[in-house]
């Protein structure tokens, strides 16, 4: 049973770039590697990371973009930032456990 509910608590992890508005979860991972150039990959880990987009940090998506619902506000641990969606599909989230 307890491997039931993990399996499904991993199916459940999804990018950040494919949530709906109002979603709140958690931050599982950062996933580089999307094809296209090597540098151009590292480059934006690297901008997430230092934009706090962190393995455990709290994320909701606030608000969405009129035009293709891009781009998207977020908030990462209490800070408000504005991303691409294309960008977004490289964090991948968990959503917060209801209570």
């Amino acid at each position: 049973m307890i491997d039931s509910e993990h399996s499904t608590g991993a199916l459940s992890a999804c990018p950040l770039g494919s949530v709906q508005l109002g979603f709140k979860g958690r931050i599982s991972a950062i996933q580089s590697g999307n094809g296209g150039a090597d540098q151009a990959v590292e480059d934006l880990e690297s901008r997430l990371i230092e934009l706090g987009f962190v393995e455990g940090a709290a994320v909701e998506v606030l608000h969405e973009g009129l035009l293709g619902r891009d781009p998207i506000a977020v908030r990462v641990d209490g800070v408000t930032i504005a991303l691409r969606r294309r960008e977004a599909m490289a964090i991948i989230v968990i959503p917060a456990a209801e209570s």
